[in-house]
């Protein structure tokens, strides 16, 4: 696995997005050394911090495998980034990936801790209102990291799973249990 991209997104008007009517979810693949603290990638647009920037949310990857399927069901490629993701990883699927799991990409090392709930945003990024629907069941969502080790990763380094020892929930798990009615 090596990254794909980095992609970093500046503030910008949304519409049918969310509240306040302007997002950083529009990611842009980035050339160069791009830092990632423990606030997440340098540089990137959080306009949503009550639902995006938390610790466990710093840093959200999406992998090849998960946009090679959704190229296809949608009949079009999609450029990295398109999710809204900071690191976009070869060879790579969420769903089977478990909370605890880490990325190692150089001295960089980040924890997965939640997959991602689609949203209204994400949805008028797709311009399609019914794309929370085909997120949902298509469970491709990708995963939030927190940041264990910050330092510098640029397009092209080698990424290296490093899987939790024992009993976690994988992210597709999870992201089918947020909706389970309680």
């Amino acid at each position: 696995m090596d990254i794909i991209s980095v992609n970093i997104g500046q503030e910008r008007e949304i519409r049918n997005g969310g509240k306040s009517g302007t997002t950083g979810i529009y990611k842009i693949p980035t050339e160069g050394r791009v830092e990632i603290t423990p606030s997440g990638i340098m540089g990137d647009a959080i306009i949503d911090r009550a639902s995006h920037g938390k610790p466990e949310q710093a840093v959200y990857v999406y992998g090849s495998v998960d946009y090679d399927w959704w190229s296809h069901e949608l009949g079009h490629v999609l450029s990295p980034g398109t999710f809204g993701e900071n690191l976009t990883i070869s060879a790579l699927e969420s769903a089977p990936l478990r909370v605890g799991d880490r990325l190692q990409i150089g001295a960089v090392v980040l924890e997965i801790t939640w997959a991602r709930i689609p949203c209204s945003t994400l949805a008028a990024r797709m311009g399609d209102p019914g794309f929370i629907k085909r997120f949902r069941q298509a469970e491709r969502p990708g995963m939030y990291c927190r940041v264990i080790t910050p330092g510098f990763v640029t397009k092209g380094d080698p990424v290296v799973l490093l899987s939790i020892n024992g009993e976690a929930q994988s992210i597709v798990e999870m992201f089918r249990q947020f909706y389970l009615k309680p």
